[in-house]
């Protein structure tokens, strides 16, 4: 009865399904996915199909590219070519799959094992009710049938700083940037969303996100996806990174929580 935690697929079905064979899953388990289930990797559409049949087995965030999908879906953006995602887009089941994940949630917490997941980490003025809050309202609206006025809404940069006070749409777009798109912030908290690298090639007015002092509980660990170009390190203990760029070349990552023991499957169209 383990907890499988994996970082970003983004469409790496092959590496997936292989990496479930290495860590040995079986119907005991429990699936933790980071997100970004979907694009720039070949398959997409079995990824999703794959996590939707088995959703009982799995905890699963949802992801920026996740949420990019369903604003195709919507029609509020165009697909383009390095999304990867036409095989989802006229899939017969394209309705019902979109109708699914977007009743997804933004956060996972299990208080047993005190373990948070998020796509991309947690603000450092969040505790963890506001964590348990914000993730709920999105889910809420996403879930609700009006969805289509936020994701409308959703794109763009600001407010970029957490305010208790924030409502309405600028509420909902700061809470899906920091859950889905945060990686380096200002020593206030300010959300920075222009640096993407490692943080030895940032300035050093930036921190990533799980340097600042945060309002999360001591006895949390934390995991997340997103920020590939950490390679799963860097991070405090009790705090795991888990996309490894599999969908860049790189590899695919699961931790058994339990022994936290790592598995790990490369990419397999990348070079040795």
């Amino acid at each position: 009865m383990a907890n499988l935690l994996i970082g970003d697929i983004h469409g790496c079905y092959d590496e997936f399904m292989r990496l479930l064979e290495k860590a040995k899953f079986s119907s005991s388990d429990t699936l933790w996915l980071t997100g970004d289930l979907v694009a720039r990797g070949p398959k997409s559409l079995e990824v999703l199909r794959f996590v939707k049949y088995n959703a009982k087995q799995i905890r699963l965030v949802l992801g920026n590219h996740d949420l990019h999908l369903l604003s195709i879906y919507a029609n509020v953006t165009p697909s383009k070519k390095k999304d990867n995602l036409d095989d989802i887009i006229h899939a017969a089941d394209f309705d019902e799959l979109m109708n699914w994940l977007r009743k997804q949630p933004l956060v996972q917490i299990d208080e047993s094992l005190k373990l948070i997941m998020t796509h991309a980490g947690i603000p450092p003025q969040w505790d963890l009710e506001t964590l348990k809050k914000c993730a709920d309202d999105l889910h809420v609206m996403l879930s609700s049938g009006s969805y289509l006025l936020f994701l409308d809404k959703m794109y763009g940069n600001f407010p970029d700083e957490w305010l208790p006070n924030l409502q309405g749409l600028d509420r909902l777009r700061y809470i899906a940037n920091a859950l889905t798109r945060m990686r380096f912030c200002y020593e206030n908290g300010r959300l920075d969303f222009y640096y993407k690298k490692s943080p030895e090639q940032t300035p050093s007015k930036l921190k990533p996100w799980f340097l600042l002092p945060s309002k999360i509980p001591n006895e949390y660990s934390i995991a997340f996806g997103h920020w590939a170009a950490l390679k799963g390190k860097g991070t405090p203990e009790n705090i795991y990174a888990l996309d490894t760029g599999c969908c860049w070349g790189g590899k695919l990552t699961c931790l058994r929580f339990e022994d936290k023991k790592y598995f790990k499957k490369k990419n397999i169209e990348a070079k040795n």
